[in-house]
């Protein structure tokens, strides 16, 4: 098939949307949504988000001060809400209160959990360090927190009823889950078996 060289950029696309929260030094909730997130180590848990070091960000001065953020997953139908908090900014207004969103401080770390998001993470700051125009944050996890509704009968949570919200930065678009394409892994142990049974033929 032909290829295409592309300008010069990071391909994100897609990614799942979510939203940091912090105190401010006086106490008050702020928060921002962003698309650059990713799981960073199983043992310890831990996530890493990146937030644009070149922009005056308050949650991410925040975030730095406290050392502590919790990263917050927002269901499909709370897309208005989460795009409102990307593009206002926390030094002008109080985001979460024109929302309608509310806090609570978490148990572990110093940090407000917005009430209003169906699953949410308490994290330590643990390292920091800054790539180009963003700051990468990776944050222990320390305390999971999840709505039961989106809960099976083993208390995973079922992705299906998360309903995250993925961000396509190259058509500029929020999307939603699509159809099941196959279990993990199975796909690629069937293909090594399928190898190592040619390999003793």
């Amino acid at each position: 098939m032909a290829k295409k060289e592309l300008k010069l950029r990071a391909v994100v696309a897609p990614t799942e949307t979510v939203i940091v929260s912090a105190y401010d030094p006086d106490g008050k909730a702020d928060a921002c949504t962003l698309a650059f997130y990713m799981v960073s180590s199983h043992v310890p848990p831990c996530v890493t988000v990146g937030i644009n070091a070149t922009q005056k960000r308050k949650t991410l001065k925040d975030m730095l001060e406290t050392k502590a953020f919790v990263l917050g997953f927002p269901g499909a139908h709370q897309v208005r809400e989460a795009d409102y908090l990307g593009v206002e900014s926390g030094y002008k207004t109080d985001k979460l209160k024109n929302i309608g969103f509310t806090t609570s401080p978490a148990q572990t770390v110093h940090a407000p959990i917005i009430n209003e998001l169906p699953l949410s993470l308490e994290c330590e700051i643990i390292h920091t360090v800054t790539i180009g125009s963003h700051m990468q944050v990776t944050g222990e996890v320390k305390r999971i927190l999840a709505d039961e509704s989106i809960l099976n009968e083993r208390g995973r949570i079922v992705v299906e009823k998360l309903q995250p919200i993925l961000y396509d930065e190259e058509e500029g678009l929020y999307l939603g889950l699509g159809d099941k394409l196959a279990d993990a892994f199975r796909p690629g142990i069937e293909i090594m078996k399928a190898w190592e049974a040619k390999s003793h033929d």
